[in-house]
């Protein structure tokens, strides 16, 4: 038997276990985000396959998703909902004969098997989680993480699609660079900017120029990302996060010096309770900052000693606020604490991103 990676991604998650309970909204164009009103600021969590054929999209502000899809039915978010949902889903993958499971968040996963015949067992979690939840997924398949990260798209919705290297540029090689998983728009204009326009032209790519361009780290993992290659250990170690945050965009931009201290001060205050869970204190205080209309600014600083008080994280915050010279009204303030690191340091499976549902949109 040989060692797969498959890549399991619930088919739109949020969206799918709403029409659960609300079987009635089936084949109706459904949004959910924030508290579901158009009139508040808030950005799409998810939507269904048929609010997406009107160009509605995740992170897309409520306002802009109704305009383009006035008959949609609008949803509030239910994070708890979403949360048991997944945790049946991760269970049932858990339950597959021999398989390593790796949690990327609420709705995806790496599940590591040996086998034979990888499509057979992507076909058996297919219909192991449908029977388990009632929700179905997509599931890629790969002799790496990335290219089964990959083969999930071409698979989806409800199908399975292999990504191996000996179809890799048959399938990927004339693709741009933002079809990585990895590689964003900001990232494809500056490979642009080199010549590198295809994932083809990235595998090809001087790692010398890469390194010149994106440093000696970033550069050679770029150039490994054109060829589809990267890790094809499936690691089920839990999640150790770095940091806490949390953040709120306001429904009224703020720009009183005495409203905005609080709102900070609160902030901190939650993201305390979160790291005391944890054991860690802060060691590092990060600010993000988005002045009206929509401009976003972070900036961090290294503590004297690390602490639990939320006063200092509060006060530090309000000095990064204040070395902006911005007056501008402000529509979203997030305050982040970064961790000491565990007794033994971070392994690198907690570079895995997780979402955190508790960071208010």
């Amino acid at each position: 038997m040989s060692p797969w990676v498959l890549h399991v991604d619930l088919d739109q998650f949020i969206a799918a276990v709403e029409l659960l309970r609300r079987p009635e909204l089936r084949g109706r164009p459904v949004i959910v985000g924030g508290r579901g009103d158009p009139t508040e600021r808030a950005v799409v969590s998810t939507a269904s396959y048929e609010a997406r054929e009107f160009g509605v999209r995740s992170g897309m502000p409520l306002k802009v998703a109704v305009r383009k899809c006035p008959e949609a039915v609008l949803l509030p978010v239910d994070a708890p909902l979403y949360e048991a949902a997944s945790q049946q889903v991760m269970d049932t993958l858990r339950a597959q004969p021999g398989a390593v499971v790796e949690v990327l968040g609420w709705d995806e996963a790496f599940v590591g098997v040996d086998t034979d015949d990888p499509e057979a067992c992507a076909r058996r979690i297919q219909a192991d989680v449908l029977a388990a939840t009632d929700l179905h997924c997509s599931v890629g398949i790969g002799d790496t993480k990335i290219r089964a990260k990959i083969a999930t798209d071409f698979g989806k919705p409800q199908g399975v699609f292999r990504l191996t290297r000996d179809n890799w540029f048959e399938v990927m090689g004339e693709r741009p660079t933002t079809a990585l998983w990895g590689v964003g728009s900001r990232i494809g204009a500056r490979l642009a900017g080199l010549g590198v326009e295809t994932v083809r032209d990235l595998a090809a790519a001087d790692p010398d120029r890469l390194a010149a361009e994106f440093g000696p780290s970033m550069g050679p993992y770029y150039g490994r990302l054109g060829r589809g290659v990267s890790s094809a250990t499936v690691d089920d170690t839990p999640y150790i996060p770095r940091a806490h945050g949390r953040e709120v965009t306001y429904q009224q931009n703020l720009s009183d010096p005495a409203e905005i201290a609080t709102a900070i001060g609160s902030l901190a205050e939650q993201v305390v309770k979160d790291i005391a869970a944890e054991g860690r204190p802060c060691m590092r205080v990060h600010l993000k900052v988005r002045f009206a209309p929509f401009f976003t600014v972070a900036r961090s600083r290294k503590l004297a000693e690390p602490t639990y008080d939320p006063g200092l994280i509060g006060d530090t915050a309000l000095d990064l606020l204040r070395a902006l010279h911005d007056d501008r009204p402000i529509r979203l303030l997030g305050v982040r604490a970064e961790m000491v690191p565990p007794e033994g340091g971070y392994d690198d499976q907690t570079r895995r991103t997780a979402r955190d549902p508790r960071a208010a949109g």
